[in-house]
């Protein structure tokens, strides 16, 4: 198992979220890494937390990485942030990522989740994928 590969995967999403004219005509430029300090745009993409496991086999070695892309919107209603949540999964889905480092076999949605947060006055929705990546 390796977690070498996390930096190569992280690099690739959100070259994909950025290469994407959906996306990015639905949130522009505001697809991030790092959340800036100070004001934020009314609607962002952010890539969020990371868990990785091994999923090495006989064939060589692997891992499963579990990361979440999050969108937040301070709309009063969760109708933007599921559209802007749509074309990210849209962007991801069956991806075909090439990586700097190992190969992706697979990437996937896992779920997702969408609540209010802070006063409310903020909608977030975060979505799991899952990808499973050789290190060969």
């Amino acid at each position: 198992m390796s977690y070498g590969m996390a930096a190569a995967l992280q690099a690739a999403v959100f070259q994909a979220l950025g290469a994407n004219p959906a996306l990015t005509a639905l949130v522009g430029g505001a697809i991030y890494d790092v959340v800036p300090a100070g004001s934020l745009p009314r609607l962002y993409v952010s890539l969020g937390p990371e868990e990785a496991r091994d999923a090495s086999d006989k064939t060589g070695g692997g891992a499963r990485h579990d990361f979440t892309v999050s969108v937040v919107s301070d709309e009063s209603g969760f109708h933007q942030a599921k559209t802007v949540a749509a074309a990210v999964n849209d962007a991801l889905l069956d991806a075909d990522l090439t990586l700097s480092r190992g190969r992706l076999v697979s990437l996937r949605f896992l779920r997702a989740r969408a609540r209010r947060e802070g006063t409310g006055q903020l909608r977030r929705i975060d979505i799991l994928f899952r990808a499973r990546i050789d290190e060969n």
